[in-house]
């Protein structure tokens, strides 16, 4: 099963540069679930000033300034609910203080293997 993952660090300067040791740390654990086929993807998000929080609600747009931070997220490939927690769990404890929103990805279709 697919998940995503959307990390929301709870510290640090918004779209800072992590310290070379923690950089090697994340490296390190992005290397192990690459190798187990855990992790399917993984990038950082930009800060909450570059983004945009786009709304349609009674055939009207509003674009407004995105409140919500979010540092990046990740596709996991787990095979249960529980083994997804856990990688967020073994993620924080690399990443630091935050919140991992966990979602499931659903399949509609056929995917690519």
């Amino acid at each position: 099963m697919r998940y995503l993952s959307i990390y929301r660090p709870e510290s640090g300067v918004e779209g800072g540069m992590p310290s070379q040791e923690h950089m090697a740390a994340m490296g390190r654990l992005i290397e192990e679930w690459t190798a187990k086929g855990k992790l399917i993807s993984t990038e950082p998000l930009t800060p909450r000033d570059r983004c945009a929080r786009v709304r349609l609600a009674d055939g009207e747009f509003t674009v407004s300034d995105e409140a919500v931070r979010a540092g990046g997220f990740a596709f996991l490939d787990a095979d249960s609910k529980e083994e997804a927690i856990e990688l967020c769990k073994a993620f924080l404890k690399v990443a630091g203080e935050g919140t991992c929103e966990l979602r499931q990805v659903l399949k509609f279709a056929p995917q690519p293997a």
